[in-house]
């Protein structure tokens, strides 16, 4: 019985990791989608988020089956949890990567500034390095990696700021309002890799058993 029950962690969180990796997929297109002015691109990414729902929706009534049903204490039970806790920022990443894709299809039939474009696909490839260093920490448990999300997500933020600055130079009311949707889409993108950060810090969590919030590490 306890092996059926030990199988059935190795596949919530093989699911778990699986996801990731289909956030990252997903984020990537949807990016694409926003740069390229790929309509189909973007209606497939939209497309898909139902199944994102469902898949982290199961995620959370699997772990709190077992559960309810095996007893699971210490270790096994901080895993279920967070299990849970990293499918609704999972499910949450998804819907913003959709977010992005709405956002491409607003501005497909309009060609604005290059400079607004570069500066997405600039922060959509950092969010990438964070995504995959997610993915690798929680399948490696790697401690070293998991809390480094912080620091891989600093450039990202940055990069967020300089849309104010490049929307400052237009002046063409058109523009102004492409430019809002960009901007929008380097919001969702920050917020893509601030979920991966939180997600991270669960992962640190279950290797150490010990939360380790932001800026209250010993070694700060």
């Amino acid at each position: 019985m306890r092996e059926g029950f030990r199988q059935e962690l190795r596949d919530l969180k093989a699911e778990v990791l699986s996801i990731i990796r289909d956030v990252s997929v997903v984020t990537r297109k949807a990016v694409t989608s926003l740069v390229e002015g790929d309509v189909d691109l973007a209606e497939e990414v939209i497309g898909g988020d139902d199944d994102f729902d469902r898949r982290c929706l199961g995620i959370e009534e699997h772990s709190l089956e077992v559960i309810a049903t095996q007893g699971p204490v210490a270790r096994d039970l901080r895993l279920l949890y967070s299990l849970i806790y990293m499918s609704l920022h999972l499910e949450r990443m998804a819907d913003l990567a959709v977010n992005i894709a709405k956002a491409a299809k607003r501005t497909a039939t309009r060609r604005g500034p290059q400079t607004l474009y570069d500066l997405i696909q600039a922060q959509g490839n950092l969010v990438y390095r964070v995504l995959d260093a997610t993915s690798e920490a929680f399948e490696k448990s790697d401690l070293e990696l998991a809390r480094k999300l912080q620091d891989l997500d600093e450039p990202i933020d940055n990069l967020y700021k300089q849309f104010f600055r490049e929307l400052a130079r237009l002046h063409d009311e058109d523009d102004i309002e492409w430019a809002s949707s960009m901007v929008m889409a380097s919001r969702y993108l920050e917020r893509i890799a601030d979920n991966a950060v939180d997600i991270g810090e669960r992962i640190a969590y279950l290797i150490t058993g010990e939360f380790e919030g932001v800026g209250t590490s010993e070694e700060e």
